[in-house]
């Protein structure tokens, strides 16, 4: 794991002078491998954004323990904010049995797991009889199931990305990859979206539900950029396309590389 440190955003020049603005921000930093670290300010979280829009009416939210709650409840503004939200109900719990556990069924569900690596926890919910047998059964007719994928370069996407991707495409009708750069894992990233019911929004429709649903107005994603997102290269186009492994637990595969602390153990 890395660590956390907090920031205020000034650091000392060779003077001993301050330089730079106050500015809140928590600095993270893990070791790769020897020499060689990741350093970046945290800033925001998933809850910050899911939570803005108008018309949800239930927001689960199952991986978190109770301590990094209580952390972020105590020391994180926005955090704290999002934790209070009325509409969200936390429950830290498996991902897995609180799903199979549950007789509700959802609009959206998002899969946004830890990567699947040998030895990791999370591995086991990317499997096909997860999506088959869990997943699908707690969605409604139209509902969406989106998964992060791990690496999508044109040289990582084969990885795990294209065969999460196939092995989505013999549960669900409709399958959407779709990828965008990570400065901090300096790579393309991949995600699948899926469903039985078409995935055809347009852009122009896509402006529209942002206007009516969000307040403010987004940094990032507009039709256009969600729309560009699931065009991928040819090569990796293909590669998805001619991809015939299907993901499950006897035969599962992992990313390459995991960092220190995974080595330690």
């Amino acid at each position: 794991m890395g660590d956390i440190s907090i920031s205020n955003g000034n650091h000392i020049n060779g003077n001993n002078i301050g330089v730079g603005v106050q500015r809140k921000s928590c600095w993270y930093e893990e070791e790769i491998e020897e020499n060689l670290r990741w350093c970046f300010a945290l800033k925001s979280i998933l809850h910050t954004s899911a939570s803005q829009y108008q018309d949800i009416q239930l927001l689960d939210t199952k991986p978190f323990g109770k301590e990094v709650v209580d952390f972020c409840k105590s020391h994180l503004v926005a955090n704290k904010d999002a934790f209070c939200d009325p509409r969200l109900e936390l429950v830290i719990n498996d991902a897995r049995a609180e799903l199979e556990r549950r007789d509700e069924v959802y609009d959206v569900i998002i899969g946004d797991l830890a990567d699947p690596i040998e030895g990791g926890p999370c591995y086991k919910l990317y499997t096909k009889s997860f999506y088959e047998s869990v997943v699908k059964p707690r969605l409604n007719q139209a509902g969406i199931f989106v998964t992060q994928a791990g690496p999508a370069g044109i040289f990582s996407h084969t990885e795990v990305f294209s065969c999460i991707y196939n092995t989505l495409r013999q549960v669900f009708k409709y399958v959407v990859p779709y990828s965008a750069h990570i400065p901090s894992y300096a790579d393309t990233w991949g995600w699948v979206m899926a469903s039985d019911s078409p995935l055809t929004l347009s852009a122009d429709e896509f402006d529209l539900r942002i206007k009516q649903r969000i307040e403010g107005e987004n940094r990032y994603v507009d039709g256009k950029t969600f729309s560009s997102a699931s065009t991928l290269s040819k090569a990796v186009r293909k590669s998805l396309e001619n991809e015939t492994h299907i993901y499950t637990e006897g035969n599962a595969r992992f990313i390459y590389g995991h960092g220190a602390a995974y080595k330690q153990h």
